[in-house]
């Protein structure tokens, strides 16, 4: 059930939004943090790539998890 069709197709749709938010926020990002001090707009674009990192660490992990069994999967994409 792991790599049926249903769940690429499951995947496809999370990367694509994780895309587009992604996207999104770096649109803006330039207008928002145009007032704030260099510092703290370089805490913000740490804090975003961190959080792309787990998005990415997490769906290796889930992608291993069902290629050798051990349950779970990519269970809490959305559906």
């Amino acid at each position: 059930m792991c790599f049926s069709l249903a769940y690429w197709e499951q995947v496809c749709i999370f990367i694509v939004i994780v895309i587009a938010v992604w996207s999104i926020i770096k649109l803006f990002l330039p207008y928002l943090t145009q007032f704030l001090p260099a510092i703290v707009v370089q805490i913000i674009q740490i804090i975003l790539w961190a959080i792309i990192a787990i998005i990415c660490i997490y769906i290796i992990f889930a992608l291993l998890s069902c290629l050798v069994s051990a349950g779970g999967g990519l269970g809490h994409f959305p559906r």
